[in-house]
């Protein structure tokens, strides 16, 4: 871990040995990720494959995503996330050997290129939701925003090297060189994840099956509204921001003929992402999240629809320059903002759904723009992408970024039932209904009603599938709480899921109440046959 006297900066994090040895060998192997896509691009259009083939392509790289993002995510909390990286690095290593061999071999087809392509991706897909998990477990939580801006320029930086290596690598040595490169990309990561000593988790329940992990997934997001807040806020700014990227290609061939003004382009954009991560620290040491947020927001809007109006690479370059760091801290914040708000448990599953959220905006986006500057024009499409953009700032009424994330270390503090002897129940035994009984102090009972409502989120959060609360008409300081759960493991799972935060919810709660609450559990009682 980085040392606690420091001062804070962008740079950090990267005095954590393994972030750092870490992202080095992430610069290499996004490089070849980048290297692989142009080839692949560029091998289609060789073998004379129609547009229909070419742009499968994209789709064979971007469909995983899709596909296997929840159930990624899944995986990624149940089994062992340094092995499931290793794991899956070594698959796309195999697939990229593959891929290389039979391209060098002259064996390559178009079917062929697009079905390994897929599977390349579809490492790719399975490993992301685990890898951004990852995250805080090296790096502090106080340095998430500067190691997520990191990342981001590391990507951005890959993005602007990759593409202009690889039309180098395949001008002098053909395709398949570029293909070899990409598999030696892969040695670095691996050797790190094979070497790295994560400490092992324990576990006092049985593992959760892929399905029901997905199904938590989606209720824990369903009920944590600032999660919910920030996948809105993405999936709706990207859905806007998009068109920037999209577009660049169709606004540098406008202003150069040669692909080199593309590449220009966004080269500024990747060194804007540095100058972003520099920034953003310096803001973020000022100002709140959410102010930082809405700046970087205001700006690539701003830049965006100054762009529309720009028709020379002298004025596009330093514009590209302003909206890439503009892009990052927007990205970084939010990113970082996303792994600190879930816990452990869960927290694979949760990037796994933001995932989706964001980069269905993005590709949603990017299709609309694209659509949409057919027929108005590049210039009209940008001005209306960079008007949206600015206005995804009013999101900041119902979906504002918390300045201080909540504490999600675990928590478990609740009493475990004093079972009968011979009765206790199979794990999978269920339904179980908890009832809680809370004597309410008279004059409190609003408060009460209040507190409980919010706490009763927490319940569904963790695993109830319904929840209620009663009110005694015999006894009118009598307030009974009741939730279902499915099985009798999936409420052991609950004791585990409570996390530090709730503490406060519980402490409020027991401020309107006499006494301890009574708890009960009982498990569906049915005859035998």
């Amino acid at each position: 871990m980085a040392s606690s006297d420091v001062p804070a900066g962008p740079w950090r994090p990267l005095r954590t040995p393994l972030f750092r040895n870490l992202l080095i060998a992430d610069v290499l192997s996004d490089m070849g990720t980048f290297m692989q896509a142009v080839g692949a691009a560029w091998l289609m259009v060789s073998m004379g494959a129609g547009p229909l083939y070419v742009a499968l392509t994209q789709t064979a790289s971007a469909l995983p995503f899709f596909v296997f993002a929840l159930p990624a995510g899944a995986i990624g909390d149940i089994v062992d996330r340094r092995k499931l990286v290793l794991y899956t690095e070594f698959w796309m290593a195999a697939v990229a050997i593959v891929l290389a061999a039979i391209t060098l071999a002259g064996w390559i087809t178009p079917v062929l290129l697009l079905v390994l392509t897929f599977a390349l991706s579809a490492g790719d897909a399975i490993e992301t939701p685990t890898w951004r998990a990852i995250l805080p477990e090296i790096v502090k939580k106080e340095d998430l925003a500067a190691a997520s801006a990191l990342n981001g320029i590391e990507f951005n930086f890959a993005r602007a090297v990759g593409p202009a290596l690889a039309g180098g690598i395949i001008a002098i040595a053909g395709v398949g060189a570029a293909f070899v490169l990409n598999v030696v990309s892969f040695s670095g990561v691996i050797m790190l994840i094979a070497r790295w000593k994560r400490p092992e988790r324990r576990r006092t329940t049985p593992p959760e099956t892929v399905t029901g992990a997905m199904v938590a997934a989606v209720r824990y997001v369903r009920f944590s509204p600032s999660l919910r807040g920030l996948m809105l806020r993405s999936g709706l700014t990207m859905f806007f921001a998009s068109a920037l990227l999209a577009l660049m290609p169709s606004m540098a061939k406008t202003v150069s003929d040669s692909p080199t003004g593309y590449g220009i382009l966004l080269g500024c954009f990747g060194a804007g992402a540095v100058v972003g991560a520099i920034v953003m620290q310096a803001a973020r040491a000022r100002w709140p999240a959410e102010t930082v947020a809405s700046g970087g927001v205001a700006v690539l809007g701003l830049a965006t629809a100054v762009a529309s109006s720009m028709h020379s690479m002298l004025a596009l370059a330093p514009t590209m320059l302003v909206a890439g760091a503009a892009w990052i801290v927007f990205i970084s914040l939010v990113n970082a903002l996303m792994q600190s708000l879930a816990p452990d448990w869960v927290r694979a599953r949760v990037l796994a759904v933001f995932m989706l959220v964001f980069q269905g905006g993005l590709a949603a986006g990017s299709a609309w723009w694209g659509a949409v500057a057919v027929r108005v024009g590049i210039d009209r499409a940008l001005l209306g992408a960079g008007i949206g953009v600015l206005a995804t700032i009013a999101l900041r009424l119902v979906a504002s970024l918390p300045d201080k994330t909540a504490d999600v270390s675990p928590w478990n503090h609740w009493r475990m039932p004093a079972i009968v002897a011979g009765h206790d129940p199979e794990l999978d035994e269920g339904p179980v209904l908890v009832t809680v009984e809370y004597r309410v102090n008279p004059d409190r009972a609003d408060e009460f009603l209040r507190a409980i409502q919010d706490y009763g989120r927490v319940r569904r959060r963790d695993g109830a599938y319904r929840w209620g609360v009663f009110r005694d008409l015999e006894d009118a300081n009598r307030y009974v709480e009741t939730f279902l759960v499915t099985s009798w493991v999936e409420h052991l799972r609950q004791h585990e899921r409570a996390t530090s935060a709730d503490r406060e919810r519980e402490e409020q709660l027991q401020t309107y109440v006499s006494g301890e609450p009574n708890v009960r559990h009982l498990v569906s009682a049915r005859a035998e046959q």
